[in-house]
């Protein structure tokens, strides 16, 4: 591929990004897509559908990205909570990294890559991207410890900002604990495991083990029960709920009386604010008389303070592991209730299962991604398609078809691997949806480095890519070999799954498509429900990981890459800033679990780079710099181990010094008290009910009387305060 090829790649990326843009300011402003553009607001109170036409809503403009770039930590902290914060702050620390690299790499790294051979250049369109990589100089040229000096630099400059991000998460995560309101996690143990006696059932098995060797400090338990009787429930409260909302949301603003009681329509509002009173009047233990049939064995059990529920759910608690299994209980809103009922002794049978069919996935997917990488080989194409080898005399479709499709075509492939790795961690037993979608993360980024990456640089035929597995010890090499000449499709892949996955994540095209079938085709007047969407850590954050790799990994063997990569984040930074201020609901909070598997994974990708430069280095018969590099990889090893002894700890547990300082404030203010009567009707499976159909309650603490400025591109009627969640006590770190 020549510089041309690359340049007709980037046009029609450009042009797809221009005219998504370009759509997505005018879609955002009709009333009609308020549920698409503008989903938070739009959950928390009335949108007015009468705006009266104007020209100004079909004319594109640019006032959301200003919006989205004037938006300030605290704004998508109180948003998105604590994880949208690190989501920001990952593509952030990728803008600085590859700022870094870029200046190094462009202005050093690629004037010796380009003139590294005593040749005569083409005009710089007809170049090949080859001689602008690592290929391109001459064996023991001295010009290689350019090379090892810009990996020097790089390597220094992500140590340091890892380690600044790192130290400030953690103090941000510390803070969320301590300044937020009193959690009821804090004061509960999930209980797993439970031993089945036949003279009493698993509730009075719970409460006799827990007040025998815990009497102090067991304040009370919750039995979980069989999902099939709380989801009847559910599902008759929202048929109940679907007849009633309607006269609830048509009288609920006026003092009209109600014809069936007598009494104002007020007496509706039990809908959204009686909560407390369904909690009150749900208790699970009186659903049914044969209830014992219907526990399973396990648990909530709370304590009085914090710091007994974290000795509880470290503790071993039984000489038999598989019995009496405690950990922390996750938050209310975060509890995967379908799990819980999952038999301890099953879950590791659970994890086995899934790893085969992940296992069992990688090998299906190698056979598209050969495919995939056998378009970008013109001859390799002709020989599979006899009948289009004259359409490749065009150089238009020859640029097309070799230089765009094939990136075009794996991005398809690689939007089936998300919904499935989702699915898998549901199968694997995660009580908590946070656990299932970053248990999803991991899988996708596992499998997205493994086949974007890796397969797709130790390209050839399915043999050769399964003769790797016999020859680890020639891989350095063999990266070393394919990695360079990989880089013309690496940087398509950038241009199409970075930038026009961008497009379509702002756009919301499959919502999008849904409220107009709703609205213009079936002519429904319903409101939407079921709209709320939370921010899909488990595929954004993989993206992310993958284009740091292959930034790490050609920065200093062809740095072409480098200014389309810093495009595509700069522009990450303003759709992701635009999506969580607007469109993604935050439903349960992680507290910024995700961060540790961004820190591993970069430094990941900086050792892999050291050691694919260590094998450059000595092919082009350039000890000196080789041996030099070796270092780098030492220090970055150890660099991780010092971070995982200083931070990751306090991502995996709570410190005991600040629960018991937290349980001492309680204790002064009494707030203890409090705390006890809210902890079983906050774990309790119907209360769920209540909040399911009151969801707007959840997205208008901030209360109606806050005042801020209204963007002027949003549909009439709606107010930016609806935006705040509420507010958090947090003093983000700079």
């Amino acid at each position: 591929m020549d510089v041309a090829d690359l340049l007709t790649s980037a046009g029609i990326n450009i042009s797809v990004c221009v005219v998504a843009f370009s759509l997505y300011s005018v879609l955002r402003k009709q009333p009609s897509n308020a549920c698409v553009y503008f989903t938070r607001r739009y959950i928390s109170e009335p949108i007015r559908h009468d705006d009266p036409f104007s020209l100004h809503r079909f004319v594109p403009s640019a006032g959301w990205i200003m919006q989205a770039w004037r938006a300030t930590d605290e704004e998508i902290l109180e948003a998105g909570g604590i994880d949208a914060v690190v989501f920001m702050r990952i593509v952030v620390l990728s803008i600085r990294i590859f700022i870094i690299a870029a200046v190094i790499c462009v202005f050093l790294v690629l004037p010796v890559n380009y003139y590294g051979k005593d040749m005569e250049h083409k005009n710089f369109r007809f170049e090949s991207i080859d001689v602008f990589t690592i290929g391109n100089v001459e064996e023991g040229s001295k010009w290689l410890w350019a090379h090892c000096l810009a990996l020097y630099i790089i390597t220094c400059a992500v140590c340091v900002l890892l380690y600044l991000e790192y130290k400030s998460i953690t103090k941000m995560r510390l803070a969320h604990i301590t300044g937020s309101h009193p959690n009821p996690s804090h004061f509960t143990v999930l209980v797993r495991g439970i031993p089945w006696s036949q003279d009493h059932s698993y509730s009075k098995s719970v409460e006799s083990f827990f007040s025998t060797y815990y009497p102090d400090t067991y304040v009370d338990h919750q039995m979980i029960y069989r999902p099939s009787t709380v989801h009847k429930l559910k599902k008759d409260a929202k048929k109940m709920y679907r007849i009633l909302r309607p006269v609830e949301t048509e009288y609920v603003r006026g003092d009209k009386p109600c014809y069936l009681c007598g009494g104002t329509a007020h007496t509706f509002k039990l809908l959204q604010n009686g909560e407390d009173s369904i909690r009150s009047q749900t208790s699970i233990d009186e659903l049914h008389p044969t209830q014992i049939e219907k526990e399973c064995p396990a648990a909530f059990v709370f304590f009085k303070n914090r710091y007994a529920a974290v000795v509880a759910a470290q503790v071993l608690q039984s000489s038999n592991p598989m019995l009496w299994v405690t950990q922390l209980a996750p938050e209310p809103h975060d509890v995967y209730w379908s799990n819980l009922g999952i038999p301890y002794k099953q879950v590791w049978v659970r994890k086995i299962v899934v790893l085969l069919i992940a296992l069992a996935f990688v090998f299906v997917f190698l056979f598209p991604v050969t495919f995939v990488q056998g378009l970008t080989h013109p001859h390799v194409l002709t020989r599979w398609f006899p009948q289009i080898k004259e359409v490749l005399k065009l150089q238009f479709l020859n640029r097309l078809v070799t230089g765009y499709l094939p990136s075009v075509i794996l991005i398809l492939f690689l939007y089936t691997v998300p919904p499935i790795m989702m699915l898998l961690s549901r199968i694997e037993g995660n009580v908590s949806r946070s656990d299932r979608k970053r248990s999803a993360c991991i899988k996708v980024l596992y499998f997205t480095i493994w086949n974007v990456f890796f397969v797709n640089v130790l390209s050839g035929s399915f043999i050769n890519q399964m003769s790797i597995f016999s020859q680890i010890k020639e891989l350095p090499m063999m990266l070393a070999k394919q990695v360079p000449t990989q880089a013309t499709f690496f940087t398509t892949y950038v241009l199409s799954s970075g930038w026009a996955s961008l497009a379509f994540e702002l756009i919301q095209l499959f919502a999008l498509i849904c409220n107009i079938l709703r609205r213009f085709i079936l002519r429904s007047k319903k409101e939407p429900t079921n709209i709320a969407l939370t921010f899909p850590h488990h595929t954004e954050i993989p993206r992310l990981l993958l284009f740091g790799l292959l930034g790490f990994t050609l920065s200093i063997l062809a740095p072409i890459i480098l200014p389309f990569l810093l495009v595509y984040f700069f522009l990450a930074f303003l759709v992701y800033r635009n999506q969580i201020l607007h469109v993604y609901v935050t439903k349960y909070e992680s507290a910024g679990q995700f961060w540790p598997i961004v820190h591993n994974a970069t430094i990941f990708s900086l050792v892999l780079t050291q050691v694919i430069a260590v094998a450059v280095l000595a092919m082009k018969k350039s000890p000196m710099a080789s041996g030099c590099t070796i270092p780098l990889i030492i220090i970055s090893l150890l660099f991780n181990e010092y971070c995982r002894k200083r931070f990751s700890q306090v991502f995996k547990r709570n410190p005991a010094q600040v629960l018991i300082e937290m349980d001492r404030r309680d204790e002064q203010w009494g707030k203890e008290e409090g705390i006890y009567n809210r902890l079983r009707s906050e774990y309790c499976q119907l209360a769920y009910i209540s909040r399911d159909l009151t969801i707007s309650k959840d997205f208008s603490v901030a209360g109606p009387n806050r005042q801020s400025s209204t963007d002027h591109n949003s549909p009439q009627g709606v107010n930016e305060n609806s935006l705040k969640q509420g507010t958090h006590h947090i003093k983000l770190q700079k």
